[in-house]
Parts: structure tokens; sequence; C-alpha cells
């Protein structure tokens, strides 16, 4: 199940962040975990009538935000990048990268 939620956050990035901790315990998965993994797919099948709407726009400079936090997560200590370019106002790329 947590596999197919990978596969599905390249549609939906709203859930990247959720899937990704999911996915950290896949090799001991609990209850707790399977629950958790759901409420992910309860909340996509909540939200398939939402969707991203892009404006059209005169300028399309191209930006790029990144952040990182260095050993913020207190269950492994492992730092945390994440980035994003945006072209107008498109998300063309995105990234995060433990």
């Amino acid at each position: 199940m947590v596999e197919s939620l990978i596969y599905l956050t390249i549609t939906r990035p709203e859930i990247a962040y959720s899937v990704s901790i999911v996915s950290q315990f896949m090799q001991c998965l609990t209850n707790v975990h399977l629950d958790a993994a759901k409420m992910i797919l309860r909340y996509v099948k909540g939200s398939m009538g939402h969707s991203l709407c892009y404006k059209k726009c005169d300028d399309y400079l191209l930006n790029g935000f990144v952040d990182a936090d260095w050993m913020g997560n207190v269950n492994d200590r492992h730092s945390t990048l994440g980035c994003c370019f945006n072209m107008g106002s498109a998300v063309i790329s995105r990234c995060s990268k433990k």
C-alpha cells in the first residue's frame, strides 16, 4: 500500500510529506502506520474534485526556493532539504531529500 502512495505523490504533491513519514516505517509497519496510510487514501478519495489552477502570466520568470533543516528530526537526527522551482505561476520542479 505504501508503494502505491509513493507513486500517487507524482500527481498529488500535497501528500508527499505524509507519505514520506509513513514510508520511513515500511520495514516494520504496525497498525498505527497502516491506519495513517488509510487516512491518506481517505483524504485523496475525498479531494478528487479539487485541482490546481495555474493563471496565465505575462512574465515567465524562473524562481527557486530552498529550505534546509539540519538534524531537525528528533527520531533519527538526519537533515532534510526541500526545494521548489516556479516558472510564472506554475511549479515546474520540486524536491525533498533526507
